[in-house]
């Protein structure tokens, strides 16, 4: 069914199509509901091309169609009679509308939609809600990301957090390096050895980042970091984000919760108490941690938990000296108890106490990128597992890269 004339204008002022482009007919397949929309341009008209002077005469055209946004429950399609003009040196050059997208079928203002869909929903709810197939939103969505990361500007970037999160199941990690102050995540790679900071050094220096600029990084006690940062990032101050510390002397309160469970069955029925925050247990519940820690001297389980707590208050202070002094304590104190698993806390936090005091001068946490993990592993869920990198850097630098898509397409939200 073909539109009255008079509604080309009314579409031409919804779609922003100006001179020398003009809507040459509407067509609207009821059945189907499906809306095509043809687009042409005056006769005669010559078009520039960007990086060379001067506008060219049209050699032909190229009917192209391109998926833009619903009208309403309609799908809706614009098929342009796009120009092909000639150049000086003889050369023909096609030349695009300025609301066609990134890629081929697409306008911009139907892949700016996607994007934002992309942000809050997976990749197959997308497809869903759209009509067109999971690899040509992920290939929208991949597509952006790339361009994003291309422009993106590392020069002031002067602190850093690297944290990993699984994968798959079983040992399969994949590693972020994020900007500290801006809270946004700058690269994602497989793996969590040492060769993670040099393939981000690498990448960091090509888009303006110094490595010798960068300040502190804050970062989980593995051996692999810790060595790929002293050999790549020499200035970088390393601080051992305290709620990685604070981790550590919980698994240990849970392992020795656990062994000493078996023999004692009052142990069962307190685990939780023992890892929440005291201050957000209900009354009743504080009440029962606090009758068990009363048994601090003959229940290995309650003098784990008090330990874990002087922990927790050690590092709330602000004086490093007095952190370091009282840390070197607390892991002497330890060290002559019998609660085993803690003295392995012990042992790490001996072994990496310069880190730890460092959380006093940075105040420097991972706590951001635990957040984007979480977001991670979430959507992973929803979407039955993501196990492709690229589809994991897509998606990660989708919620967390704060990419400014409004230079790559001026209808995308920077987020």
């Amino acid at each position: 069914m073909r539109a009255p004339v008079l509604n080309n204008k009314v579409f031409e002022v919804a779609l922003g199509v100006a001179s020398p482009w003009f809507i040459n007919g509407v067509d609207f397949d009821v059945k189907s509901k499906l809306l095509t929309i043809n687009i042409d341009f005056a006769a005669g008209t010559r078009f520039p091309v960007s990086e060379v002077a001067g506008k060219h005469p049209v050699h032909d055209t190229v009917l192209k169609r391109y998926r833009h946004l619903n009208f309403f429950q309609h799908e809706c399609y614009l098929e342009v009679r796009v120009p092909r003009v000639r150049l000086p040196d003889g050369a023909v050059r096609l030349v695009e509308p300025n609301w066609a997208g990134r890629l081929s079928g697409f306008t911009l203002l139907f892949e700016a939609m996607v994007l934002m869909l992309a942000r809050e929903m997976t990749f197959v709810a997308v497809s869903r809600l759209v009509g067109i197939s999971w690899h040509r939103v992920h290939a929208i969505c991949k597509h952006y990301v790339d361009l994003g990361i291309e422009q993106s500007d590392f020069s002031q970037v002067t602190r850093l957090a690297v944290d990993e999160t699984s994968k798959a199941k079983g040992h399969d990690y994949i590693s972020l390096v994020a900007d500290a102050d801006e809270h946004k995540v700058l690269f994602v790679t497989e793996g969590k050895d040492a060769k993670v900071i040099k393939e981000f050094v690498d990448d960091f220096g090509a888009h303006g980042g110094d490595a010798q600029a960068i300040e502190s990084i804050s970062l989980d006690m593995s051996a692999a970091f810790i060595k790929g940062v002293s050999e790549h990032l020499p200035n970088a101050q390393i601080t051992f984000d305290k709620f990685h510390v604070i981790a550590h002397a919980n698994e240990a309160v849970e392992q020795m919760r656990r062994l000493e469970q078996k023999s004692d069955p009052q142990i069962k029925g307190i685990r939780w108490n023992l890892l929440k925050d005291r201050a957000r247990l209900s009354p009743a519940a504080r009440a029962d941690l606090d009758a068990f820690v009363a048994h601090v001297a003959t229940k290995r389980t309650a003098r784990a938990w008090l330990y874990k707590e002087q922990l927790r208050e050690i590092l709330q202070r602000k004086q490093a000296n007095v952190v370091r002094s009282m840390l070197v304590q607390w892991s002497n104190n330890v060290m002559r108890s019998k609660v085993e698993p803690m003295k392995q806390v012990a042992k790490m936090v001996r072994n990496h106490l310069d880190g730890i005091v460092s959380w006093v001068h940075t105040r420097q946490t991972n706590g951001f990128l635990e957040a984007i993990n979480g977001l991670f592993q979430a959507a992973k869920r929803k979407a039955r597992g993501y196990s492709n990198l690229a589809t994991i850097r897509t998606v990660i630098f989708l919620l967390a890269g704060k990419l400014d898509f409004s230079k790559i397409n001026p209808h995308a939200a920077t987020r």
